[in-house]
């Protein structure tokens, strides 16, 4: 392995072989949009199935077909917390939300559903066209930790649902269902001046309390991008792409067999962009194999 030459994916060659690099990409996109036409679509036009709406509600709580509820695990907490009761549909909508991301890892739901990523995603990809490489102010991902605990701190303090009221996320679904205005507007501008001119990926990846929530939930998930140590070089090209470069551990890696932070987003630009295709989707209980000894000279930022 140590005389394994070094080698960088070159450029596609065709349209078909870029669509095929960017299919996690284009996945999120058809997911996230996908859900924003069900909500609207349900609310504004009418849509049904067999006279069923097919999509209620927000991101917050929701139903489908009127049948099964869904409900956001962060806002329950922040509403139990609060003092609030909350209702058998409440409670049974926040178990199917937290078993489904007990498959697919918690934060996917940052890169594939929440329609904040679509906003930080076109930012980030402003800074590298304008190569913007400064930040105004150096943010640690830990930070999204302190503010996880503000916001629940304040929810017994105040009798409120502390963050749910301010949530640019939130603003942005509510407003794009049921009409835009200056709230949308403005969450949508905050966040993108943010991680445009003051720190690179700020929102998402260093001051988001649900994202700090569903990294500590990603840590049970069993959806992991695995990871084979013999083929590895340790080109870093995954480093450079990767929302969260801190999950992104060699060492650990080879020995468990895939990234297992519960921060990694599961976008998928790191398996995208592997030229040696050392990194894939697998899932935990599936047996992976392992190496015996961490490679020389390990990155991990």
């Amino acid at each position: 392995m140590a005389n394994r030459e070094i080698r960088h994916l070159p450029p596609p060659k065709n349209l078909k072989e870029r669509l095929f690099r960017l299919r996690y990409t284009i996945a999120r996109r058809l997911v996230q949009f996908t859900l924003i036409a069900l909500f609207i679509g349900t609310f504004r036009l009418g849509w049904n199935l067999l006279g069923v709406p097919l999509l209620e509600g927000d991101l917050s709580s929701s139903r489908i077909l009127s049948l099964v509820p869904l409900s956001d695990p962060f806002a329950a907490l922040e509403r139990v917390l609060a003092q609030y009761w909350l209702s058998p549909e409440t409670l049974l909508g926040a178990f199917i939300i937290l078993a489904f991301y007990a498959l697919v890892s918690g934060r996917t739901f940052c890169s594939w559903v929440c329609p904040m990523n679509l906003v930080t995603d076109f930012a980030f990809w402003v800074r590298e066209k304008l190569h913007i490489k400064s930040q105004m102010l150096a943010v640690p991902s830990a930070m999204r930790y302190v503010l996880l605990a503000v916001c629940l701190v304040l929810c017994i303090l105040t009798g409120e649902a502390s963050f749910e009221a301010v949530s640019p996320q939130g603003i942005i679904w509510r407003e794009m269902v049921y009409g835009i205005g200056y709230g949308f507007l403005s969450a949508v501008f905050g966040i993108f001046a943010l991680d445009l001119a003051i720190t690179k990926r700020g929102w998402c990846g260093h001051l988001c309390p649900l994202g700090a929530f569903w990294a500590l939930w990603g840590r049970f998930g069993q959806l992991k991008v695995s990871y084979d140590d013999n083929t590895c070089t340790r080109c870093g090209d995954c480093l450079k792409v990767c929302p969260e470069p801190q999950v992104i551990n060699f060492k650990e890696a080879a020995e468990v067999g895939r990234f297992a932070s519960g921060e990694c987003v599961n976008c998928g630009k790191c398996i995208s962009i592997c030229p040696e295709n050392s990194l894939n989707f697998k899932l935990r209980f599936v047996p992976q194999k392992k190496t015996e000894n961490a490679k020389i000279g390990d990155i991990h930022e």
